[in-house]
């Protein structure tokens, strides 16, 4: 039986880099969500060949803002994970899907980790995504193409640290 692949641990910089871009994406994504129950569920393909999920459920409200979030460790999960997505060199590949409670059917959007960032999928990369395994009960969500998350790059990583 082959061994698996060791994953090497990213420095510093490119993971305080990806961090600045995870919360940047974090706050596109919010933002381009708008007023809701949301659902976010991000899975990536590791280099190692493992696959790691996370899903954090958040509402969100303009009038008056404010940001609640169901479960502050799994938003925390979800945020790493997006971080070591984002900085590329431990996942192969990161799909992230957003779920909003609508009646009368809840609607979904992605995006796909390329490139440290993330890119919206197409609604037939969607669908994909959210069909339930055979047999198992799911609602059925109405999928949208992905709004593109405006990237606002910082200035260390354009330059040679980053």
């Amino acid at each position: 039986m082959p061994a698996r692949p060791e994953l090497t641990r990213p420095a510093d910089a490119a993971i305080a880099a990806a961090m600045s871009r995870t919360l940047t994406a974090l706050a596109a994504l919010l933002q381009v969500l708008g007023d809701g129950e949301h659902t976010l569920n991000l899975v990536a393909e590791r280099t190692d060949d493992t696959f790691v999920r996370a899903q954090a459920d958040l509402s969100i409200s303009t009038a008056p803002l404010r940001l609640a979030v169901l479960d502050e460790d799994d938003y925390c999960a979800l945020r790493a994970l997006l971080v070591f997505a984002l900085e590329g060199s431990t996942v192969r590949s990161a799909v992230l899907i957003a779920t909003t409670a609508t009646e009368p059917h809840p609607r979904a959007c992605g995006w796909t980790v390329r490139n440290g960032w993330l890119h919206p999928m197409d609604t037939a990369e969607v669908q994909q995504a959210v069909i339930p395994c055979p047999g198992v009960p799911a609602v059925r969500r109405e999928v949208y193409d992905a709004p593109v998350l405006p990237r606002i790059t910082d200035t260390d990583e354009e330059g040679p640290r980053g």
